[in-house]
């Protein structure tokens, strides 16, 4: 999942369109979380995230030119400068990928069509932590708030592609 949106990004600089990394962080109190009840912690044994937890990962960070983008929220619109972001650039057209395809991603996707915006889920480039409700993300949620696409292996000649 990694390498295809490392593939995707890489795609996404080559051509000059803009790349947004999205991280998620809570202050040190926790003052920023989420405060609703749940019958489900937020995650696994809840408390503090480990150390770097909220850094972008070494195989995606270090370009200048991308746009970071903080979220304290399920989705990265929500809270965020996001919105303001995609219009000032004139962007219409969305390509999402992440982790988990049916909490972040799901998310995310619901709130860009709200939003008015062309949604492509990159399905081969996010994971969930429950096989179940990754597959009912792509096969019921997804199809109705843009295009799902897979990325074509490199290995395949241009050919081959058509």
């Amino acid at each position: 999942m990694i390498g295809k949106t490392v593939e995707l990004a890489d795609a996404f600089r080559k051509h000059d369109l803009p790349v947004v990394l999205v991280r998620v962080s809570f202050a040190a109190d926790g003052g920023d979380r989420l405060p609703g009840r749940t019958e489900q912690p937020a995650r696994s044994g809840g408390g503090t995230p480990p150390a770097g937890a909220d850094q972008i990962g070494d195989q995606l960070a270090g370009h200048a030119e991308d746009i970071v983008v903080t979220k304290r929220n399920w989705g990265a619109f929500h809270g965020t400068d996001l919105d303001v972001q995609l219009r000032r650039r004139g962007i219409t057209q969305i390509v999402l990928t992440g982790v988990a395809t049916s909490i972040g991603v799901e998310s995310t996707a619901r709130a860009a069509y709200e939003h008015g915006y062309h949604v492509t889920l990159a399905t081969d480039a996010m994971t969930d932590l429950s096989a179940s409700a990754h597959e009912n993300s792509l096969n019921w949620i997804f199809p109705r708030l843009g295009e799902t696409a897979r990325q074509q292996t490199s290995s395949r000649s241009s050919a081959e592609r058509g």
